[in-house]
């Protein structure tokens, strides 16, 4: 039989459709940086002891080689706070150790790194925690603590709730449906504007019978939210938005223009009174949405968990210490912790308000912030919680978790990924829901 010549052209769509049906063929390689440099605290677990020396390992490399003799400029510190030891080292075989920092009190000190390779600019950091389960939180409590979100919350409950639920067909799979709902929330005073609602999407099982619920709470920000996959493992989700607008809307668009302009910055809004902060209907609104999941035909009625992550971290601890409806929670590197600290040289959380704060432009600001600090609200916590950081973070800094965390005296476990900043591995994701469906699980073991 004659056979054609294997010409040019058919090479190339022969390699074109490999291509198409076998793409990783086409990057074998994954892509990397040509440079890598990085820092690291020596100690195993990234933890010394007070007046312990802390020592720091410098690593450098070009095209994965050692890059030698290369000069580095260093700078270490309290985290986020004004350097208090800089200095020059020079790497020999693409390594260097700078020695001799000594941290006279518990907290966390970051080592910064600068250097200039093939007219490049590089900088990377580590933190090293120093007796961190030692820290001592800066916020204290007010003696009206109790007694101020009590009232506010009566004042919730004489509104009701009128949830507005509306099937999302679009989103809906085979194993759950997907709705996107609101219910009433606050009034506040008088005023004419009448009562604010909190928006969400609710996901629920397809399959008959009763759940568990998670309540998920956002982290900062402006954004849609959609349906939690996760329910397809036999749970409900309520994701809810805080800022009393429609989280369905799908056009990017809507949300920047009020993450640029109405709402922007808007957790420093009206701080100068603890009744019209704006966390203040935040709080509220995610209590009112355990009301909510009550009221909903496929809830359990007993096992109810609230998560997120930043400041969805701090209001899972936040919920959970004004609710005890809460059973369970998983707050990742939460957010709004020890805020104030600053004011007495100890580095606060975020939205960091006061880390330049003048007390004579904003006097009752300290104060008023108590009233909505974690700390406070972790001192309430009775739930059993799982927690999860890096010391890297420098968005919501580990010194202000731990200010939280060492108050909580409810069942409570840590699980510590050091090198991460204000991100998380998909490992440490997935431990997070594996952690929420056991307990779940683990919670009626002994009924069956």
């Amino acid at each position: 039989m004659y056979k054609q010549p294997f010409s040019t052209t058919r090479a190339l769509w022969l390699c074109l459709m490999l291509a198409l049906l076998f793409p990783n063929l086409a990057h074998s390689n994954e892509r990397g940086e040509m440079y890598y440099l990085k820092v690291t605290p020596t100690a195993k677990d990234w933890t010394y002891a007070t007046n312990e020396e802390i020592v720091f390992h410098v690593e450098a490399k070009k095209f994965g080689q050692p890059i030698s003799a290369l000069q580095v400029r260093y700078e270490i510190g309290q985290e986020l706070m004004t350097p208090s030891q800089k200095g020059e080292v020079q790497l020999t075989n693409g390594t260097a150790t700078i020695k001799g920092f000594k941290a006279k009190k518990p907290g966390f000190y970051t080592c910064r790194i600068f250097t200039t390779i093939d007219g490049k600019e590089k900088t990377v950091y580590a933190t090293a925690g120093v007796a961190p389960e030692k820290i001592k939180a800066v916020t204290k409590m007010p003696k009206d603590f109790d007694a101020f979100w009590q009232k506010a919350r009566e004042e919730q409950l004489d509104i009701p709730l009128e949830p507005i639920i509306t099937l999302q067909a679009e989103e809906c799979t085979s194993d759950y449906d997907v709705y996107h709902v609101s219910f009433q929330n606050m009034k506040k005073g008088n005023s004419w504007r009448g009562v604010s609602r909190v928006y969400g999407m609710l996901s629920v099982p397809k399959k008959a019978g009763q759940y568990p619920a998670v309540l998920e709470v956002p982290g900062a920000g402006v954004r849609a939210y959609h349906a939690n996959s996760n329910a397809k493992r036999g749970a409900i989700f309520l994701t809810i938005g805080i800022h009393g607008i429609p989280v369905n809307v799908r056009d990017d668009a809507f949300y920047k223009g009020l993450a640029t302009g109405a709402l922007s910055g808007y957790f420093n809004y009206q701080l100068e009174s603890k009744d019209d902060y704006y966390y203040k209907r935040v709080y509220l609104g995610c209590v009112r949405a355990i009301d909510f999941i009550e009221q909903l035909p496929k809830y359990n009625g007993e096992d109810l968990l609230v998560t997120g992550g930043s400041q969805g971290g701090a209001l899972s601890i936040v919920t959970a210490g004004l609710d005890q409806r809460v059973k369970y929670l998983a707050p990742l590197f939460p957010a709004l912790c020890d805020m104030a600290a600053y004011t007495k040289g100890q580095t606060g959380g975020w939205p960091h308000m006061f880390r330049d704060f003048d007390a004579s432009v904003k006097p009752n600001w300290v104060e008023n912030i108590a009233y909505f600090d974690v700390v406070n609200f972790a001192r309430k916590l009775t739930a059993k919680g799982f927690y999860s950081w890096g010391f890297n973070d420098n968005v919501c800094p580990p010194t202000s978790m731990y200010a939280a965390y060492n108050e909580i005296t409810a069942p409570k476990e840590l699980t510590l990924f050091q090198d991460t900043g204000h991100w998380t591995y998909a490992e440490q994701a997935a431990m997070r829901y594996n952690w929420i469906f056991e307990q779940f699980k683990n919670a009626h073991q002994g009924s069956k």
